[in-house]
């Protein structure tokens, strides 16, 4: 690593420096243990997290979801126990199955902070483990796009069924055909709630700047896959432009992704954003309700469970199918594995562009 740029880390909105740890030996080891353990965590901001000075001593709160609290805790209490000895600080816990604030005290205000550093590194780095729960998305299942999918199914079964790894089970559903803008992992309630703040926030920072008033009329027309070989696809999607040819929705997706790429709440796949709607995928074949994280990443050598398709014949016959147009009036706050009374994905929250 460069000592001039270091590795970044974004919690909760804020930028830490990864630093390598740097080896001091001292004379007086016992007085000098936990200043050396404040030279190796030199990842701390200068707002010190409002500690407060108590009673006890120096004292911090770190409000994370409860699904957290046991890799916090670690096999049979280990991390933790750890985690106060390094820190020489006291870590409170709520108990299994509840909810609240994880309270550190301890008699040095270095060592409080210390601790929720790793604290909240460790957090997230097992938040980045979990899958995702909500997504930011367009809803593309308008009548006539579904109908025109319908019939690009139809057409693709009769005329490609002998094609290996074709069939009916890797189709979207034509209710949740859909543009995504990006994942989150919202695992309470509380950050459900923060996320969809912030996409009302944005709708006043620059979604109504951007639109301008002006209907966005997006095609989908024309289809690719997406890895680099046709005979062994995974995801096959259906291209969206702008019907006027104008960058605004690129536009807007970008934003939206930076904007919540920056608070902490979603994670940077790619520096734009991948406008495109899924109309068959593999992970359908094993499981109807399944959807990928990222479908744009090919998958990493020994992990595949899903069986490919051969779409070869299909780019040919199909290669610019005409979906429909449609505009593109909602930013949804998608909650994953659910459906609304339409059959589209129950929204926990949206706003209007026009």
């Amino acid at each position: 690593m460069e000592v001039l740029r270091p590795t970044l880390i974004n919690i909760g909105g804020r930028i830490y420096r990864k630093n390598t740890v740097r080896e001091v030996s001292y004379q007086n080891e016992e007085e000098d243990d936990f200043y050396r353990e404040s030279m190796q965590c030199q990842d701390e901001p200068c707002d010190d997290f409002m500690v407060k000075e108590t009673e006890k001593g120096f004292q911090c709160s770190i409000d994370l979801p409860s699904q957290l609290f046991k890799y916090i805790i670690g096999k049979k209490g280990e991390t933790k126990r750890n985690l106060e000895s390094e820190t020489r600080t006291s870590i409170n816990i709520p108990r299994q199955g509840m909810e609240g604030e994880i309270v550190i005290t301890g008699q040095h205000r270095n060592g409080v902070i210390s601790a929720r550093t790793r604290i909240e590194l460790l957090a997230e780095t097992f938040r980045k483990k979990q899958p995702f729960t909500h997504f930011l998305s367009f809803a593309l299942n308008q009548q006539e796009i579904q109908e025109r999918f319908l019939q690009f199914k139809e057409e693709v079964l009769t005329k490609c069924s002998k094609d290996r790894g074709v069939e009916s089970t890797i189709f979207q559903n034509p209710a949740k055909l859909h543009l995504t803008i990006g994942t989150l992992v919202l695992l309470n309630d509380n950050e459900v709630t923060q996320a969809y703040q912030l996409l009302q926030n944005c709708k006043e920072e620059f979604l109504d700047k951007i639109v301008a008033g002006k209907p966005i009329q997006v095609k989908m027309s024309g289809i690719e896959y997406m890895n680099d070989d046709p005979a062994m696809v995974d995801v096959l999607y259906a291209k969206v432009q702008m019907k006027d040819g104008s960058g605004r929705l690129q536009l807007v997706a970008d934003r939206l992704m930076q904007r919540f790429v920056g608070s902490g709440l979603m994670l940077k796949d790619w520096d734009r954003v991948k406008l495109h709607a899924t109309v068959m995928n593999t992970l359908f074949r094993r499981d109807p309700l399944a959807e990928e994280r990222n479908t744009i990443s090919p998958g990493k050598p020994g992990q595949r469970e899903r069986e490919s398709f051969d779409s070869r014949n299909l780019l040919k016959l199909f290669e610019n199918f005409y979906f429909g147009e449609v505009n593109l009036d909602m930013v949804h706050l998608s909650q994953r594995f659910s459906a609304d009374n339409s059959g589209y994905y129950t929204s926990a929250g949206q706003v209007r562009l026009l």
